[in-house]
């Protein structure tokens, strides 16, 4: 059988990948890559210590990279932020010419390493990228709808919310100063137009939304995923967006507030004679109130949810179907490494045959994934009417009339 790799396999999105995997007779060696040896170890002889071993890998040094995927058969990358790590860790995949699956969610790097495509195809390999939530889940469910549920398709809008995570490292916070500090992409009327976080028209997007389990009127805001960017090329439609949030919203509140302060700087100022950097003290400072934070909101259990509405017309009346995706006790880390797995098993079975860089919905079939996840998950066995508990995939028709159906997809 067949050896894969897990970069980032400590990780709460790469540990999840790991057991995943584990628990499916599909790989009969499973590599946890990471930095973290000893906490390798410890994942490893909690899974299957006769499947699962451990090799050093750090992101930043090619040798160990090029080291550690040589004789795999997959490489599944789950070692963020993307925007530092993905160009050389996809690079090193191609000229090893090995198949690779990941989680990537930053759209700026997203647009960089589509570029890779003409290398990756050269190199006979596939290359699936942002198979996680979102992306990932989401690009799928939208292809879903508009290939099976609809004549035709206006409009992919995408939310998601979490939180209440036991723990957030100075690399989640930056990547949060990061989605508030670039351009956002929009599919917006047809075209594809960029926005801020902080000015007018980023302001304009900014919404509520109501998410099973999580809670209602919930504001969310503009994200910069790559699904506005790479959904359009697949689905005829005149406009995706997405928006999300982290609970508590007193803690997102806080971390936009100390960014648009100018906190996120990485520049030192002097400080009566010392040279401080501001990033440093704002990413510890919000660490630590976070803790405060959780506290004094009695948050309780880490929950997410992520929401998928596509709407359109069948029989050329209006309709929209709303997927939400939800998970209690393992929000970040089950929502996205499972996707990831399913994608990775998916390759090994050859249903993912398209050589290239390709999202989601360029190469895998939205149907093999939800028959797969559904029986990875038992997605069928969950209290669907329980919206405020469930864990899975809630769908829901709505017709013009507002009317709202819970179906089984």
């Amino acid at each position: 059988m067949a050896k894969v790799i897990v970069l980032g396999g400590c990780g709460a999105v790469g540990s999840v990948v790991v057991k995943t995997l584990a628990d499916q007779d599909i790989f009969s060696q499973i590599i946890i890559g990471d930095i973290n040896e000893q906490r390798a170890k410890d994942i490893a002889a909690q899974t299957d210590p006769e499947k699962v071993s451990v090799v050093r890998v750090d992101a930043e040094d090619q040798k160990t990279i090029q080291s550690a995927i040589a004789g795999c058969d997959l490489v599944i990358n789950c070692i963020g932020p993307f925007y530092k790590t993905v160009k050389t860790i996809l690079t090193q995949v191609i000229e090893a010419k090995i198949n690779y699956v990941d989680v990537c969610d930053d759209v700026d790097v997203t647009i960089d390493i589509l570029k890779m495509n003409d290398a990756a195809r050269l190199a006979g390999i596939t290359a699936l990228i942002g198979m996680g939530s979102s992306p990932g889940a989401t690009n799928l469910l939208a292809k879903f709808a508009a290939d099976n549920l609809l004549d035709e398709t206006d409009a992919v809008d995408i939310f998601h919310a979490h939180g209440g995570e036991p723990f957030e490292g100075a690399g989640v916070i930056g990547h949060r100063f990061h989605c508030m500090s670039i351009d956002i992409p929009m599919f917006l009327d047809g075209e594809l137009r960029y926005v801020k976080f902080f000015e007018k028209d980023g302001k304009s997007l900014r919404r509520k939304f109501d998410f099973p389990a999580i809670g209602n009127d919930i504001m969310v805001y503009p994200y910069p995923h790559p699904e506005q960017v790479t959904i359009p090329d697949y689905i005829p439609l005149k406009q995706v967006t997405n928006r999300g949030v982290v609970l508590p919203a007193e803690y997102y509140t806080l971390t936009k507030d100390v960014c648009k302060a100018g906190l996120a700087s990485r520049e030192p100022v002097d400080v009566k004679g010392r040279q401080v950097v501001p990033y440093d003290f704002a990413v510890g400072y919000i660490i630590r109130e976070r803790e405060r934070i959780l506290k004094e909101t009695e948050f309780g259990r880490q929950r997410g949810c992520c929401s998928v509405v596509v709407k359109g017309k069948k029989d050329g009346k209006y309709q929209e179907y709303r997927f939400h995706m939800a998970s209690q006790s393992e929000a970040l880390g089950e929502g996205t490494g499972i996707p990831a797995a399913m994608g990775g098993i998916l390759m090994q079975q050859g249903k993912i045959t398209q050589k290239g860089v390709l999202p989601p919905e360029g190469c895998v079939n939205p149907v093999d994934f939800i028959d797969l996840i559904t029986r990875v998950m038992d997605l069928d066995k969950k209290d669907k009417d329980s919206h405020d508990e469930f864990s899975g995939v809630l769908v829901q028709k709505i017709d013009e009339d507002g009317n709202i159906e819970t179906i089984d997809i």
